[in-house]
């Protein structure tokens, strides 16, 4: 293994925390992380990392070697992309981690576009409602609903998401329909609690009274899809991004609620590591899945 090939192990073992995650990410053996290290340490004549049995911690020119090497990697990747003689098109692998209703509503079906345009980028997707660690993960970046409350990584702005309330015919005709959403916390109505975020975050109003989405809950789903499928099933009342439940009124599956109060909507974000760069395919799908949303999710300004 050459030099640049130890740096890139070293790397992503610094990042994961781990010789074994380190080597799940890389597609290698662990033997191989092993023998990357030893080469780069015997070849700087420094010790770079501690090993225990339970963890890696980077000694103190480990950490002085790591944040050069991360530039010079990044700068490598840069010169590579963009000689003159090289292809226009931005190529390269991306790994992407988004909600997963999103992926199967929106994203996904939009991909034959995003190849068209983009022949040479080679996605990793993921679709998962997780809170992903983009660093131990090696993900390049993340797309989620809400603020991004981790100051360390870089969140860019993409959309709004259009909220509402809704429930199944067949639980309002057992219920009953609730006109305001304080009958919610003062009758038997049922709400379904979305893991992430159990009451509705944002709130609605009318005629300047503010309210929130709460009540009580017999269930709680940490996966959108499957929290989409108890609403369906008629299992209570849910908040919903609009562009998941559209199919689902026009089929008459679902009644909104509520809908003369007004909703804030959810801010979407794309998000990443500042410690890695922002290759020219990111750069690109950033581009892209911003206008992905506006034509298909995003709330007006």
């Amino acid at each position: 293994m050459d030099r640049f090939d130890c740096m890139r192990v070293f790397v992503r073992v610094v990042e994961a925390g781990s010789f074994t995650k380190a080597a799940e990410t890389l597609d290698i053996s662990r033997a191989t992380v092993t023998q990357s290290i030893q080469q780069l340490e015997a070849h700087l004549r420094i010790k770079l990392l501690n090993r225990t049995t339970r963890k890696v911690n980077v000694t103190k020119d480990g950490a002085a070697y790591f944040e050069r090497v991360v530039k010079l990697l990044n700068e490598l990747e840069d010169i590579e992309h963009n000689l003159p003689g090289s292809p226009g098109s931005p190529r390269g692998l991306l790994r992407v981690d988004v909600p997963s209703p999103f992926a199967n509503i929106i994203l996904v079906p939009a991909l034959p576009d995003f190849y068209a345009r983009f022949p040479d980028i080679q996605l990793e997707l993921g679709a998962s409602d997780r809170k992903v660690d983009l660093i131990s993960d090696n993900v390049d970046c993340v797309v989620r609903g809400g603020e991004i409350t981790d100051g360390a990584l870089i969140a860019r702005h993409v959309g709004n998401l259009r909220l509402g309330v809704y429930a199944a015919p067949s639980y309002l005709k057992q219920s009953g329909t609730p006109l305001h959403p304080h009958e919610l916390i003062e009758s038997d109505h049922r709400i379904i609690r979305y893991r992430w975020a159990n009451e509705l975050p944002y709130g609605l109003r009318k005629d300047g009274v503010d309210a929130r989405l709460q009540g009580r809950s017999m269930l709680e789903i940490d996966d959108g899809n499957a929290y989409l499928t108890a609403g369906l099933a008629g299992l209570g009342v849910q908040w919903l991004p609009e562009y998941m439940a559209k199919r689902h009124i026009k089929n008459g599956e679902l009644v909104r609620l509520f809908s003369d109060w007004q909703f804030d909507s959810m801010p979407l974000y794309v998000a990443y590591s500042p410690n890695r760069y922002a290759s020219k395919q990111l750069r690109v799908f950033i581009e892209w899945i911003t206008h992905l949303i506006a034509q298909h999710a995003s709330a007006p300004q």
